[in-house]
């Protein structure tokens, strides 16, 4: 039988678990937090991520926690709307083989459908790694060692494995802001069954609202310095960023005030690497390629990699290089396209100017135009293959 230690109990490690759990290896998921984590921000689910989630089984599990397609209404600072995008929109533009769901609502289905598969080891961390022609000795922070054919880094952009198997200078800091977080109840000011999104110079704050448990926040804003924003924590930045908003910002923010612990709220950086793997050691999802939040396919990315890994490894059976090697030269196309698209949607996110937010309207505002519809379907038909 062939054993994996997978660092990070996030979507990449999770799946990963539970692709390779189905072709007969034994798995070993370890992670830093001491205990699960969720976080509220909504994922997209398309294309080959889609594809993914379907061949691991993975897709009855979040048809009932799917969140559907949504009203947008684009608002004014003040809360006053622009215009509205009908959820037809998307839905034309999105197709049939799509699904939106909160990235804890994805993690709780992946764990719920590896658990019993493989053991997940909470408050550990790697010590040490060796590596021969062989296999992998993994020393672990309880004082346990591992053997195992494969070592797979998949604890996110800050990855520990990564700067510790490939050196540091990998990751790409940018001077953006993004916190996300879900809302217990829906706010004041936000229809039910929508989102209101405000876009301005430098920033984006945007509040969904599809009822109790099914809500969240998200904002983004262009920093000079995150790392002072981070230290000083997510209510006192996100107030000073953003308090001068209606349409929702305002209780959002006091909302969060009573768990700042509840919020994702990092810098954004993308992960650049030459190659994801040296030896019997391999990178995967946030910790090999963070495309950002400003792609839209990280989750989506995480499953199809974890996925065409599996199917890698399954062809090449005991020759693992050659299988990591295949695996990334089919992978790696995809993941350029995305943080080259990520690169360009910081400006629809944080647009530089007040011209720019009008121009992203005038975008926007097209893609309500019937004429216009299928073309944008067919655009993410081919960006999503």
């Amino acid at each position: 039988m062939k054993r994996a230690v997978i660092v990070g109990a996030g979507i990449a490690g999770l799946a990963t678990a539970l692709r390779l759990g189905q072709d007969g290896w034994h798995t070993l998921v370890v992670e830093r937090a001491p205990a699960r984590r969720s976080s509220g921000y909504l994922v997209n689910l398309l294309g080959a991520g889609y594809d993914a989630a379907e061949r691991i089984g993975l897709l009855p599990a979040l048809s009932d926690r799917q969140l559907g397609l949504f009203t947008t209404v684009l608002v004014r600072a003040d809360g006053r709307p622009k215009f509205t995008v009908p959820s037809a929109i998307a839905e034309a533009a999105l197709g049939k083989r799509t699904m939106s769901v909160f990235r804890g609502d994805l993690e709780t289905a992946l764990y719920e459908a590896v658990r019993d598969r493989t053991e997940v080891r909470f408050g550990t961390t790697v010590a040490s790694v060796d590596q021969d022609a062989d296999g992998v000795r993994v020393l672990l922070s309880d004082g346990t060692t591992a053997d195992a054919d494969l070592l797979i880094g998949a604890d996110g952009v800050h990855s520990a494995t990564r700067t510790a198997a490939f050196g540091s200078g990998h990751r790409v800091d940018l001077p953006y802001v993004v916190a996300a977080f879900p809302l217990v109840h829906p706010v004041a000011g936000v229809p039910e069954s929508s989102a209101t999104t405000f876009i301005g110079p430098g920033r984006t704050a945007a509040i969904v609202n599809l009822g109790p448990q099914r809500s969240s926040a998200f904002f983004t804003y262009r920093c000079a310095d995150p790392g002072s924003d981070l230290r000083r924590g997510p209510v006192d930045a996100l107030s000073a960023t953003f308090g001068d908003l209606g349409a929702g910002v305002p209780d959002a923010i006091r909302h969060l005030e009573k768990d700042p612990a509840d919020a994702y709220f990092d810098s954004v950086s993308q992960v650049v690497m030459p190659r994801w793997s040296a030896g019997r050691i391999v990178l995967l999802g946030d910790a090999a390629w963070c495309v950002t939040l400003f792609a839209g396919h990280g989750a989506a990315l995480a499953l199809a990699g974890a996925d065409q890994l599996g199917a890698a490894l399954r062809r090449h059976d005991d020759n693992i290089p050659a299988a990591l090697a295949e695996w990334e030269a089919g992978l790696r196309p995809e993941v350029t396209k995305r943080q080259a698209l990520a690169r360009r949607g910081m400006h629809q996110y944080a647009p530089p100017s007040q011209f720019h937010v009008w121009m992203n309207d005038l975008a926007i505002r097209a893609i309500t135009l019937p004429g216009v519809r299928g073309l944008v379907r067919r655009g993410i038909e081919r960006t999503s293959r």
